[in-house]
């Protein structure tokens, strides 16, 4: 009884920590991203590249291997979803990284690097120096 004690405390811990809230926070909201993003796919891009492509929706395109069907427009569509959610997520990375390298500035002015200590052998021939010049 005294492990499952330890174990739920244990886990009580790793829920607690800020970067597993983090996390569940961007699944969710990738989550609604992505219905955000196959919209975008499903009814605006796909459509549009149905024109080039003779009014063919590439989910409709496919090649018969003996009586199995290779729906290979579906795995075309999935691409460009891909694609797009990958570009997405590195502007927002981007940009994240961007204003927080902004703020550490602003927070943190830059102070002029004290020169180092000179090191013994450098103090012992100034003194020397300093006694040939007496």
């Amino acid at each position: 009884m005294e492990k499952s004690k330890g174990f739920i405390a244990e886990f009580k811990e790793f829920i607690a920590r800020g970067n597993v809230i983090d996390m569940a926070v961007g699944i969710i909201i990738g989550g609604a991203f992505t219905s955000i993003v196959n919209s975008l796919v499903n009814d605006i891009i796909m459509p549009f590249m149905a024109i080039f492509t003779g009014n063919i929706s590439f989910n409709q395109l496919f090649f018969m291997v003996g009586n199995t069907v290779i729906p290979y427009g579906s795995f075309i569509h999935n691409i460009v979803n891909f694609l797009i959610i990958s570009f997405a997520v590195f502007i927002m990375v981007k940009s994240i990284n961007n204003m927080r390298r902004k703020q550490e500035a602003e927070a943190e002015p830059e102070a002029p690097a004290a020169p180092p200590e000179p090191s013994e052998e450098v103090v012992l021939l100034r003194e020397i120096r300093d006694s040939l010049k007496k």
